[in-house]
């Protein structure tokens, strides 16, 4: 009688199978199979199958990259497809020292900073210290002012966290099976310098440029590639004749490159100088040691990250795949601008110009978080849209959006049990704990997230035992940045459909602000119209920000949309308004429809818990206190509050 049951992994299952098997057979009827030694026989049978049949498993699990578990399999897997995960960053940062050289006669013409290693952490950095390095010899000219200081000046100088290291190879057509691997783990690739020299003692070379596809490719181009081995390292190939220039017998290649600690050097900004000065003269190279001045940091160090995790490259590769290089859905934009035109991205949104209102047809918008910084500089901006040509459809304008913030205030007041809790400030603390972790979380802080209402309460609900209920309450805020000292006309879109809590106006509320000709402080606010999808805007006066007598300044001063959450302001003058990070802005909040508020388009979504309160009160049925309930503390499930922000 053949086996039945080919499926069973687990031990005893296996030896229950060969068990019912040999007792089919006639041979061993009436046999005790516990007590004899075929028993025995059975386990090591068992055994045997069970390490068999897992191997097969593993090994099956191993080729494909969904179930891959071993980093070399998933990238060999990646590889497959065109894929070269990310390498590790290094951290970088920008400085500025001064040399004195007056002791030096005669004075030389330039100085020179080597490559290599430029300034140490001063002090560790937790438990380390860290060495930041130049790709390349920078050289200033020497100076002497009217005092007769004779100085040499290196402002703005970028460098980067590691240790430049050089690996050298000498190409050889006897050598069918050459690699060239480099040996070092915790590579920047991005930083990577690659020289092919006719021979090893020529003094000239050519670089080479890195490429990760073969078009615009010729076969006089001087390229090489790269790709991921196992351990974390990487080996470097060359053009075959066809696709980029062929190496020839004894060509020398060095490639320089630095080893770093990605992302455990970020936040540095306290530097000593570790590097080499020197100048020449008479053909003949001359070491400066003194006169350096103490280090000034322009930029902390920042930027560093880890060498791409597998998690990441299993969700990626394919994506790069099923895009083949080119722009043409926004999936394909959000692919591609991560992995091969700015790394630094944290979260991306993309989105086509049909989806604005109004349309903009021919057009895709992009909005981009980066790791470190809220907003990219043009120039970034600039590179990127560049870079996108050779990707993007030919009459697809890329434009890359600034990041619009919506932010999500809450108010909850916290009902406890005083039998269970040592003291209201003890829960207090463990809610807005919890609070901020959930604001940090990847439910939000990401384009197209949503505030889960129901599950925010429940974070609240099970912060304590003693917590008995929670009531609370939402705003959305926008803060709209001001033109100052000209007319500028605003539209701030909240992406979410506003609730109107009176017909009579004041849904929406605004910081101060002053504009030309009006010398008080002004709010914002709306006036709904019958339809209650649209209505008007306003500026108001209060005595005070817990006035309820407003006086209205000036109507019709713009739009309000409920049902789009958008709010255009007519052409006007801001002065002044509320300062924040060194920007001028009027924060604007609304009730939402929904308490599920969904991040849209390119809006980013933020809890801002330092906006947010969270009022403790007791609760006296369930503390014993008030067991009738007479005088219970009842709290209103409808935001209220003053008619302005302060």
């Amino acid at each position: 009688m053949p086996l039945v049951n080919f499926s069973n992994l687990n031990f005893d299952e296996v030896k229950i199978s060969l068990r019912d098997y040999l007792k089919s057979n006639s041979t061993f009827t009436d046999y005790d199979f516990e007590g004899s030694n075929l028993s025995s026989i059975l386990d090591v049978l068992a055994y045997n199958t069970y390490i068999t049949s897992y191997n097969a498993n593993m090994v099956t699990n191993e080729v494909f990259i969904d179930s891959a578990t071993l980093r070399e399999n998933v990238v060999a897997l990646a590889r497959n497809i065109g894929y070269l995960p990310r390498s590790r960053t290094a951290s970088t940062a920008t400085i500025s020292f001064f040399v004195t050289l007056t002791g030096i006669t005669p004075t030389p013409a330039t100085l020179t900073l080597n490559k290599g290693p430029v300034a140490a952490t001063a002090g560790s950095v937790g438990t380390n210290s860290y060495i930041f390095s130049i790709l390349e010899d920078i050289t200033v000219p020497v100076t002497t002012d009217s005092l007769g200081n004779v100085t040499a000046n290196f402002n703005s100088i970028k460098i980067h966290e590691g240790t430049l290291i050089t690996n050298a190879f000498t190409f050889t057509s006897v050598n069918p099976n050459q690699k060239f691997i480099l040996q070092n783990t915790g590579i920047d690739t991005s930083l990577m310098t690659v020289t092919v020299r006719g021979n090893s003692f020529a003094t000239t070379g050519t670089k080479y440029s890195a490429q990760d596809s073969l078009f615009d490719i010729t076969s006089d181009s001087k390229v090489y590639f790269l790709q991921e081995v196992e351990d974390e390292r990487y080996q470097l190939f060359f053009g075959d004749g066809i696709f980029g220039k062929k190496l020839e017998e004894g060509n020398y290649i060095t490639a320089d490159y630095m080893i770093s600690s990605g992302s455990a050097a970020n936040g540095i900004n306290r530097f000593t100088f570790a590097g080499k000065l020197s100048y020449i003269r008479n053909s003949q190279s001359y070491a400066v040691s003194t006169g350096v001045s103490l280090i000034s940091t322009d930029l902390q160090s920042s930027g560093g990250e880890e060498i791409e995790s597998v998690e990441s490259v299993k969700k990626f590769a394919p994506r790069i795949y099923a895009s083949q290089n080119r722009a043409v859905s926004a999936n394909d934009y959000e692919t591609l601008i991560p992995n091969k035109i700015y790394p630094e991205t944290e979260s991306i949104s993309v989105f086509g110009g049909e989806e604005m209102i109004p349309p903009q047809y021919g057009k895709v918008f992009i909005t981009i978080k980066p790791r470190t910084g809220d907003f990219l500089p043009n120039l970034v901006k600039e590179n990127i849209k560049t870079k996108l040509k050779k990707y993007a459809v030919a009459g697809i304008v890329p434009e890359i959006l600034d990041l619009k913030y919506l932010y999500i205030e809450v108010d909850s007041k916290i009902y406890y049990n005083t039998n269970l809790a040592p003291s209201g400030e003890y829960v207090s603390t463990l809610v807005q704990q919890n609070a901020e972790s959930y604001a940090e979380s990847t439910e939000l802080n990401r384009y197209g997230a949503r505030f889960k209402y129901s599950k925010f309460l429940k974070v609240i609900d099970e912060s304590d035992a003693s917590i008995t209920s929670n009531i609370t309450t939402l705003q959305m805020r926008r803060d709209m940045r001001a033109a100052l000292n000209s007319f500028a006309e605003y539209q701030i879109g909240f992406g979410n459909e506003f609730y109107i809590k009176s017909m009579s106006g004041y849904n929406i509320k605004s910081t101060a602000f002053r504009i030309s000709g009006i010398p008080q402080d002004l709010y914002l606010s709306d006036i709904p119209n019958s339809n209650g999808e649209t209505g008007s805007l306003f500026f108001f006066t209060v005595p005070s920000v817990n006035s309820t007598s407003p006086t209205i300044i000036r109507r019709n001063v713009g739009t309000i949309n409920y049902k789009s959450g958008i709010i255009t302001l007519n052409p006007v003058n801001i002065i002044s308004g509320k300062l924040k990070d060194g920007q001028t802005i009027v924060e604007i909040s609304a009730c939402p429809k929904s308490n599920d508020v969904v991040g849209l388009q390119d809006l980013y979504l933020q809890l801002d818990i330092s906006n947010s309160n969270f009022e403790m009160i007791v609760d006296n049925i369930a503390s014993g206190l008030d067991p009738a309930a007479s005088n219970y503390t009842v709290t209103s499930s409808y935001h209220n509050g003053n008619l302005v922000r302060s």
